[in-house]
């Protein structure tokens, strides 16, 4: 079964002063529980739309993948195959 609906795949914490901390979600699907993103160190294998400010310094201002319920498979394969091919 897709873990989508899953009480371990999905935390909204809407009393957080920061929430919504993107825009472009449903605040009623809004997943906070990858509040700070583990796909980060993938620079641009991570799957989300980021950018590079001019500095080089990833920006993921923009980017709600992570955010969103229906991603948290992603982001769990995205982890496992990355130790995997560590």
């Amino acid at each position: 079964m897709d873990n989508e609906y899953k009480a371990y795949s999905f935390f909204s914490h809407i009393n957080c002063e920061y929430f919504p901390c993107h825009t472009g979600i449903d605040e009623k699907n809004f997943n906070c529980l990858f509040c700070y993103c583990p796909l980060y160190f993938l620079d641009g294998k991570c799957g989300g739309g980021f950018s590079y400010t001019a500095k080089g310094v990833k920006d993921c201002t923009n980017c709600t993948f992570p955010h969103e319920r229906k991603n948290y498979d992603r982001v769990i394969d995205t982890l496992k195959r990355e130790a995997r091919n560590r």
